[in-house]
């Protein structure tokens, strides 16, 4: 079987030179090694970190109403295209074919978000601030920026970030995971025939060296990070030591409370969506589900009911609603906490070694079915853990105080929901809870493009959210004016109706 080569793309064209290492990419569904991926070595970042410095001595000059139009470009290709876009995440991440368009769909929203970049670049103005001299606030681009994703969302997270610094005025190197990086080239080839200069928007591939190197390089003005707590903590602190502005999302553990007064089918549906949606492999998947007596014994029949009835198999099969796991040792850790809750003293209600999988040729595939634990106290490695599969636990409380103060005292602080007819118990949550995003009756509450995403506690690190208009902040730096003119100026002549260029 033939395999496909993806290699760099730095300063408008692939990488031509021969990798010192390669890694594997495979097929989730049915385990095959489909493609190999250049490795970057600091040699290679380096020279796209330098077609992205030498990109910006012009990008950050041309005009926003320019910029504007090549963003807009970029929007009409990607819409074109969204379909060719998720047969691709299919192919190396394993999730479902609907699930990677609505991916796009909301990568999307915030590049239409960016397009708007006109208004939202816009200062601030004092006439007369004091006697014949006035005041303004202007924002300007930083200089080329790093962007480091993470393997469940091959296209959307890179959209968090990159079409507001570059519509912004800044240049992009992009570091996607080596577990599914033909997506970013795709995008790069977009940007490309959208009308992007050579070198805004650059793509290298790599493992840790390739990060390292990218945290380190003194003309890389900003990082963007998106991945596990642990990695976020470290490329937060590895940046800032190097001096540069870092917003390093990390992972989850996100609580669904549902208290005695809500619709029970709503809530299941929500459990089942949120749970098991791209096998888990969400930071904003609910993996915990804690659930008001006496309603959790009717809860878990619910939930357990439509567990069974999920079609897993290949995500490029239209009949499948969740596919497999991105890689098989990612599907072996994940598999391992089954054995871990019941030793703990969980019951495992759901075994998802048991699910059937439908399809051809899947015997070797990354699976694991929909799984359900119940009885679930903190302490368990299944509650404490962010597994990021398709594991449900459920914890039982007796009342609403004690469900707030079991989200309120975990380390994470990512997304959270409330299931509920009680507006006023809504209200008191959506004031109380300690977490950065909040969903009342809406299981997965990721902002829409023009407010922001981003977690408190350990699930962000930096003072800066992603896209929205703190994604604006993050990627531009204020500067305040204070003019003074003695005397009028005239530019002669010009009847012709002004445009921009």
């Amino acid at each position: 079987m033939t395999t496909k080569h993806i290699t760099h793309w730095i300063s408008g064209q692939e990488w031509t030179g021969t990798a010192e290492r390669r890694g594997d990419v495979y097929d989730p569904a049915t385990g095959r090694v489909t493609g190999q991926v250049d490795f970057a070595t600091i040699a290679e970042v380096d020279q796209a970190v330098g077609a992205a410095a030498a990109a910006f001595r012009q990008w950050r000059h041309t005009s926003v109403a320019k910029r504007t139009q090549v963003l807009f470009a970029f929007r009409e290709l990607l819409n074109a295209e969204r379909d060719e876009l998720a047969s691709i995440i299919v192919a190396e991440h394993g999730k479902v074919h609907s699930d990677a368009l609505g991916e796009i769909a909301r990568g999307l929203e915030v590049v239409e978000y960016a397009c708007g970049i006109p208004q939202l670049l816009k200062g601030g103005f004092t006439e007369q601030a004091s006697t014949g001299i006035d005041v303004y606030s202007i924002r300007q681009p930083l200089g080329p920026v790093a962007i480091i994703s993470p393997f469940n969302f091959p296209a959307m997270v890179p959209m968090w970030f990159f079409p507001i610094a570059i519509a912004a005025g800044n240049t992009v190197v992009l570091k996607p995971s080596e577990k599914d990086p033909s997506a970013a080239t795709f995008l790069a080839r977009l940007w490309q025939r959208a009308g992007l200069p050579d070198g805004v928007f650059n793509v290298v591939h790599g493992d840790k060296a390739a990060v390292d190197r990218l945290l380190e390089h003194p003309d890389i003005k900003a990082v963007s990070f998106v991945g596990s707590t642990p990695i976020a903590r470290y490329v937060y602190e590895t940046g800032t030591r190097y001096g540069k502005r870092v917003q390093a999302l990390g992972g989850a553990k996100n609580h669904m409370l549902v208290l005695p007064d809500a619709d029970l089918d709503l809530a299941a549906d929500a459990a089942v969506n949120a749970g098991f949606g791209a096998a888990g492999e969400r930071c904003m998947a609910v993996s915990v589900l804690v659930a008001v007596d006496p309603i959790g014994d009717a809860l878990v029949a619910k939930i357990k009911e439509r567990m069974a009835t999920l079609k897993v198999g290949p995500g490029c099969s239209p009949d499948s609603e969740m596919g497999p796991l991105v890689t098989g040792a990612h599907r072996d850790k994940v598999a391992s906490y089954l054995d871990a809750g019941v030793a703990d003293g969980a019951t495992l209600c759901v075994d998802g070694r048991k699910h059937p999988i439908s399809g051809d040729d899947t015997v070797d595939g990354f699976w694991l079915g929909p799984t359900l634990f119940d009885h679930v106290k903190p302490g368990m490695s299944v509650y404490n853990d962010e597994i990021f599969g398709p594991v449900l636990s459920v914890v039982r409380v007796p009342s609403y105080d004690e469900g707030l103060e079991l989200i309120n005292a975990n380390p994470y602080g990512n997304g959270t929901a409330l299931f509920t007819n009680d507006g006023g118990a809504a209200r008191r949550f959506q004031h109380e809870v300690e977490v950065g995003m909040v969903g009342i009756n809406v299981p997965i509450p990721v902002p829409v493009a023009y407010y922001s995403f981003g977690g408190w506690k350990n699930s962000l690190f930096g003072d800066t959210h992603a896209y929205g208009q703190e994604g604006v902040h993050f990627f531009t730096r204020g500067k305040a004016v204070t003019q003074r003119w003695l005397d009028p100026s005239h530019g002669g002549i010009n009847l012709g109706f002004p445009t921009n260029s």
